[in-house]
């Protein structure tokens, strides 16, 4: 989408009225043609280097040639700065991951045990599937005899209360 200079010029008479008085605020406006801009593009595109990037580099390529140099005479100041803060954003990086690596060798840790306890939750499973399974089978109940008491409660003789095959029980 191609902005003209007239919507280009909106949007900075825009951007200014919304500065406070107390805020400083600059425009360097270079008068660049469309061609120019866009083999100024092209070029940062061919180098995979952002636009900003560019331009800092050359700015700050001009400050260094009406300064002059200031310690390292290869590396630019703008330069500097910006490795001085990928050093830093590096060192970061690495705190992180020795964090992370705790952090993974903590949860190796607890999946081990977790292996551990899934181990023993089914041994004892099988432990109980075994009781449920021995207390399940029936049990031969001792013979009563004819007169001896009915294992039912009721007092009697067995032969005049269950013992009979036709009789009901007496209630009492």
């Amino acid at each position: 989408m191609a902005l003209d200079r007239g919507r280009l010029a909106k949007v900075d008479r825009r951007l200014l009225a919304g500065l406070g008085q107390d805020e400083t605020f600059r425009m360097v406006r270079v008068p660049v043609t469309v061609a120019k801009w866009s083999t100024w593009k092209r070029y940062c595109d061919s180098k995979s280097v952002s636009m900003g990037r560019a331009i800092v580099t050359l700015i700050d390529h001009e400050l260094m040639s009406v300064f002059g140099e200031s310690g390292d005479v290869n590396i630019p100041v703008l330069a500097r700065e910006a490795e001085e803060q990928l050093a830093a954003r590096q060192g970061r990086i690495a705190t992180r991951e020795r964090g992370l690596e705790a952090t993974e060798d903590r949860l190796r840790s607890w999946a081990e045990r977790l292996r551990v306890w899934e181990d023993e939750l089914r041994d004892r499973e099988r432990q109980v599937d075994l009781v449920a399974k021995v207390a399940a089978r029936p049990r031969a109940s001792p013979k009563v005899g004819r007169n001896e008491p009915c294992p039912c409660g009721s007092g009697l003789k067995y032969k005049h209360c269950h013992g009979q095959p036709r009789r009901q029980p007496v209630d009492m």
